[in-house]
């Protein structure tokens, strides 16, 4: 299975082994812990093949409660906690080896028209993604090639990311940087046509970037790293449908980073110009401590 896109689909199709009981796959990665976003994908499945399948999500909170080991297998538990005539609520508890790593609620909506609508306008005029370099393009033009370690990632990265604006490498672009980002994203290839996949696959890549905005004013977003980064917590509420394997931009910033902690805030928009999503994170800054690869994360 070489398409990271049929991949990422394959992720987040998990194994039912008992009544409101699942486990998920944690592939062997060069990382020190599993990223978040697969974690808040698989629990959002798991919750999500519990209810009717006629109700789409409208929101989720989550917290990252412990570093996931990649390799080993995650256990979801879902309890099922209302079935209501227009609202389903579920609440999902990760395990690994034991222990907790991630919780989430998860509550789901049957569709019905509302009184009015309205939304504002995105903040920016973002040019078409094609006109845009990918990653990949724009690390190879600083740099003049690719580390091997960012090469195996690009290898396997099931979305294509395009910066609205150029990323930044010298102290002199960074300086005054306004702590906000805006990229365009999609799968590289087709999801299938599930709306529980796609969102799912939104809920990932909703991770990747989104503390990105935290960063962009102190250093460059794809050089090394000077401190140690963790989600601490996560919250979504999706407001139309949508297909992740099509354009769709996500703006971002943060309005503060304090005491350790940095909070960021996302927009995520058709190509249209319509709001699909909305996301807010909170993440864990602390300074850099250097250890083996092969060593887990310490709790935080």
């Amino acid at each position: 299975m070489n398409n990271p896109a049929d991949r990422l689909v394959d992720l987040l199709d998990l194994e039912q082994i008992e009544v409101n009981i699942f486990r998920g796959r944690s592939p062997q990665e060069s990382l020190q812990r599993v990223f978040g976003g697969q974690v808040a994908g698989q629990a959002l499945v798991a919750a999500g093949r519990t209810t009717e399948g006629d109700r789409p999500v409208h929101s989720l909170h989550a917290y990252f409660l412990r570093p996931g080991r990649p390799g080993v297998p995650i256990v979801y538990q879902v309890e099922r906690v209302r079935d209501g005539r227009s609202f389903t609520t579920r609440r999902v508890t990760a395990i690994q080896q034991g222990r907790t790593i991630f919780n989430l609620t998860a509550s789901f909506h049957q569709p019905e028209q509302g009184a009015f609508e309205h939304q504002l306008s995105p903040r920016i005029e973002a040019p078409a993604p094609e006109s845009l370099p990918t990653v990949v393009e724009e690390i190879k033009e600083h740099l003049g090639a690719l580390p091997e370690q960012l090469e195996r990632m690009a290898r396997r990265q099931p979305f294509d990311i395009r910066y609205v604006d150029r990323l930044r490498w010298t102290a002199e672009e960074i300086k005054g940087a306004e702590p906000r980002s805006a990229v365009w994203m999609r799968a590289v290839g087709p999801l299938g046509d599930d709306p529980l996949v796609h969102t799912c696959a939104l809920t990932y890549a909703s991770d990747m970037t989104l503390l990105d905005a935290v960063r962009i004013p102190v250093e460059p977003l794809w050089g090394p790293r000077g401190f140690d980064m963790a989600s601490l917590d996560h919250a979504m509420w999706f407001h139309r449908p949508f297909r992740a394997d099509e354009w769709f931009l996500y703006d971002q910033e943060s309005p503060i980073a304090t005491g350790g902690r940095g909070l960021a805030r996302g927009r995520i928009y058709d190509i249209e110009g319509r709001l699909l999503v909305s996301v807010v994170q909170e993440g864990l800054f602390r300074p850099h401590t250097p250890r083996p690869m092969d060593t887990p994360t310490p709790d935080a």
